[in-house]
């Protein structure tokens, strides 16, 4: 049986947008370099704008979930870290602890593409001037594969349970367990 998910907001209705990038060239901007660039526009804005390794990310759905559910935790009064890109990476990752979820979908010196996320007013295509990158559209959105849900700790058990077709929903089940931790990270997602 396929999986349907329901249709994703128009690029016009969306108040989280996303874009691929890549380096202009080897070790260009370095890791260092795009981390200060984050810090500063986290610093200059209240708005979220984060920077991913795009073989991390499973496309549109897998960040607006793991926005979504960031926004209903705070709501909640369930903040698990004080900065909320930190906190959108624990999601992103389907994660509870922030060095296992950057490990994941973090960037690195062996990081070749990049996906900048960025809630208005920013727009993510103006960002990646910025950060010292180039525009990639072949970064993002790209296709569910083995090798990203593997990075994201989805098992070749889990991903044979299902056909290849619903795999993005392993992800976003993965992103809706971040919920099922206590905020302090401390929690369990084993069944009681």
């Amino acid at each position: 049986m396929r999986q349907v998910l329901p249709p994703l907001p128009t690029p016009e209705e969306r108040s989280l947008r996303a874009t691929g990038a890549c380096r202009p060239g080897p070790g260009t901007p370095s890791t260092g370099e795009l981390v200060r660039k984050l810090r500063e526009l986290g610093r200059d804005s209240e708005a979220l704008v984060a920077l991913f390794d795009a073989a991390a990310l499973a496309g549109e759905r897998h960040l607006l979930s793991a926005w979504a559910h960031l926004g209903r935790s705070r709501a909640r009064g369930e903040t698990r870290l004080r900065e909320r890109g930190a906190e959108f990476a624990l999601y992103v990752a389907g994660e509870d602890q922030l060095p296992r979820a950057l490990a994941r979908v973090g960037v690195s010196d062996a990081t070749e593409q990049f996906v900048i996320v960025a809630e208005r007013p920013h727009d993510p295509a103006e960002l990646v001037g910025r950060f010292g990158l180039v525009p990639d559209p072949t970064a993002y959105p790209r296709p569910v594969d083995a090798a990203l849900l593997e990075r994201l700790g989805i098992t070749e058990v889990e991903r044979d349970a299902v056909p290849p077709s619903a795999w993005e929903g392993l992800v976003l089940e993965r992103v809706a367990l971040v919920d099922l931790t206590t905020p302090s990270g401390h929690g369990t997602t084993a069944k009681h």
